[in-house]
């Protein structure tokens, strides 16, 4: 344990990974700023370069990316009110009516300032679960991987979507999605149909971007959404800072808060954000400002929103279950790398793990104190019309497309399987459950023949597997109950 922790911090403090981080940082904060696009998106679009690089600075560059995105995309929320990714939808209730009224520095400094102490709170968790959780990890066997898989499938069909038995449905499609080519176990070909193409299975490049990209642009563009005319900041940016500090108690609830949630396959991004503020509304008395321009309303989910991402490596690097999509594309690099996350992940990559883990943390502090540099500059890029912006992103889009196998048949089934992202987010269906399906499709076809190999049908008797069995059986059972609801609605500027 301490060797690693010593070639972690040399390779942490090694001028070839600060470089690729703030590389990684850069490119966050840049899509961030875009409307409607999130990390997820630009995720994608790096895969295809990824494979046969060494991991340490690719790995800076993704979670550089990863890390910040949840901060960058505050830009356009507060100054526009149109939401920078869906995990900047609460911070439009509080954060654009501030800037209406010509405080948008002060909402900006509380953001920015909340924000990275959400992260930071964030990478300790993530720390401290490492060194506790590790040993429960390392007794986990081939059983009760395919039941911990299931259960995870279970609860993102619950927890994501409009409707939960729409999220179930979706991960189902994932999971069909994700069947097809040679099998694992025995390497028959599945839902192939005597095609060259699909006999090696669909590109997680392709099914990401289509799921994401693809729909992001397609809605702006059909919302004609303007950046806004007028990106007055006033003045206030050391204000906003010392009311993040002056609400901590908030600031570490929510964080908290956020670590809790982004740690729950399913949760994360735009329910975390929406349940902190949920919780300063049930927990404040003076609520009349609330939603007219509070720095509360700013501070509380801005501070969730970057916490939930240590929370979502948690399940990620532990078990190798993605807890959302950036994350599913996250686990995809690093098999692309050549790390298996999960059980084998903490037995001989756990250098890298660490190395993860603290990049989250610098990169935090890093995309924090550019932006709050660069606050005035940035804000009048938000003046460019998003239809001038589109068309570089679809050509980059199709690039990263054919990149993913050099066939011309990417570009068909990015084309197909888009219009199918176009409308599972038009008519509530989960883009992110869809991901997550696909991604532990051949997961949970490898650890079911592996238990079968190894107990038989016997594996079934163990109480690890009957107790998540009963999980199971009761995500099932609430989610067949749970009524189907509307996702909150917030107007833009």
């Amino acid at each position: 344990m301490a060797a690693d922790l010593l070639q972690a911090l040399f390779t942490l403090l090694s001028l070839e990974h600060v470089l690729y981080l703030l590389v990684g940082t850069t490119l966050g904060l840049m899509i961030g700023i875009l409307p409607g696009l999130g990390g997820t998106a630009m995720l994608s679009i790096m895969l295809p370069f990824v494979f046969g690089k060494e991991p340490g600075p690719v790995l800076a560059m993704m979670v550089g990316l990863l890390a910040v995105n949840n901060t960058s995309d505050t830009f356009p929320a507060v100054l526009m009110g149109t939401p920078g990714s869906s995990s900047s939808q609460a911070t439009i209730m509080d954060g654009f009516p501030l800037a209406r009224r010509g405080e948008a520095a002060r909402a900006l400094g509380a953001a920015f300032s909340s924000s990275m102490i959400g992260g930071l709170f964030g990478a300790l968790v993530l720390t401290l679960a490492i060194q506790f959780a590790r040993p429960i990890i390392l007794s986990v066997g081939f059983a009760e991987q395919p039941m911990l898989i299931i259960l995870a499938l279970t609860m993102v069909g619950m927890l994501t979507g409009a409707s939960p038995l729409k999220g179930l449905a979706t991960c189902g499609v994932g999971l069909l999605l994700g069947s097809i080519g040679d099998a694992p176990a025995t390497g028959e070909y599945r839902l192939a149909f005597d095609t060259i193409y699909l006999s090696d299975g669909i590109s997680i490049v392709i099914v990401g971007l289509a799921m994401f990209a693809v729909p992001e642009i397609v809605d702006i563009l059909r919302r004609h959404v303007t950046i806004s005319s007028t990106p007055q900041l006033g003045a206030g940016v050391l204000r906003g800072f010392m009311e993040t500090l002056r609400h901590k108690g908030l600031v570490l609830r929510c964080s908290a808060l956020g670590s809790m949630l982004g740690a729950l396959p399913g949760l994360g991004g735009p329910v975390t954000t929406w349940i902190a503020y949920g919780h300063l509304v049930q927990t404040t008395k003076d609520r009349e400002m609330l939603g007219k321009g509070d720095i509360r309303g700013v501070i509380a989910p801005e501070a969730a929103n970057n916490a939930d991402n240590g929370g979502a490596l948690v399940p990620a690097l532990m078990f190798g279950i993605p807890g959302s999509g950036s994350m599913a594309i996250f686990l995809a690099g690093l098999i692309l790398l050549g790390v298996e996350p999960g059980i084998g992940m903490m037995e001989r990559h756990l250098d890298l793990t660490f190395v993860i883990i603290w990049s989250l943390a610098v990169a935090n502090v890093l995309g924090t104190v550019t932006c709050l540099l660069l606050a005035r500059p940035i804000a009048k890029l938000t003046i460019v019309p998003f239809a001038i912006l589109a068309p570089f992103m679809i050509v980059i889009i199709y690039f990263a497309a054919y990149q993913a196998t050099r066939s011309w048949y990417d570009m068909v089934a990015l084309f197909v399987l888009g219009v199918l992202g176009v409308y599972m987010k038009r008519f509530g269906w989960s883009p992110p459950a869809l991901l997550i399906g696909f991604v532990l499709a051949n997961r949970l076809d490898a650890s079911v023949y592996q238990s079968i190999q190894v107990y038989g049908f016997s594996f079934l008797e163990r109480g690890g597997v009957q107790f998540m069995l009963a999980l199971i059986a009761v995500s099932i059972f609430l989610a067949a109950r749970m009524k189907p609801h509307r996702e909150p609605l917030v107007e833009s500027g």
